[in-house]
């Protein structure tokens, strides 16, 4: 488990934090958790997200229970590092949206003394390793992983089942898209295709 730490006020020392899971596992959430008593102890909190992800809203990170914090939309990851200035803790939410630099973008905020906390998916719809994901989580010095609970059995799922029939290993959508499912009936699903 996962035991949260302040900043040391003598000597200021970063990391890195993954929070990574299924689709409908509580990842913006727990972030979002995470960010707001990092405020609350009146630490200096940078947010981003990818540009790409409009689901909710262009300018802030929500969660599915709709649980909100103010975010800055970045094209690249390179951006964060010039916009991140003087901070204690940044979050980036979605971080399987990025490509590989994200992973060297959050290894240098975190030697610079950052609180880095990433939020994204680990696999993808085929459940296959998703992008940076499973490079920051080697790099991170905390790693959590959340579930979703299976919509077709109940058990804990860690797979998110696509509903539709397209390819593209990324397709932004929610409950229409996606169905958080377990290893089970996510082999069973796949077998039946």
């Amino acid at each position: 488990m996962f035991l949260e730490t302040t900043i040391n006020t003598t000597q200021k020392r970063g990391w890195i934090e993954v929070v990574c899971g299924s689709m409908f596992s509580g990842k913006t959430e727990e972030l979002i958790r995470r960010l707001k008593r990092a405020q609350i102890a009146k630490q200096n909190v940078e947010i981003f997200k990818p540009a790409v992800d409009t689901r909710y809203s262009d300018d802030k990170v929500v969660s599915h229970d709709e649980s909100a914090i103010r975010s800055t939309p970045v094209e690249s990851a390179s951006n964060i590092l010039l916009l991140s200035g003087d901070t204690d803790v940044v979050g980036i939410d979605e971080a399987q949206f990025f490509d590989e630099s994200i992973v060297e973008v959050c290894r240098e905020l975190a030697n610079r003394g950052v609180r880095v906390i990433v939020a994204g998916l680990d696999m993808d719809f085929k459940g296959v390793p998703f992008g940076p994901i499973p490079h920051l989580m080697a790099e991170a010095e905390y790693v959590t992983k959340v579930h979703a609970i299976c919509v077709r059995c109940g058990n804990l799922a860690q797979y998110s089942h696509r509903l539709s029939h397209d390819d593209k290993q990324v397709l932004l959508g929610e409950k229409e898209a996606y169905e958080p499912v377990c290893r089970h009936c996510f082999q069973e699903i796949n077998i039946q295709q």
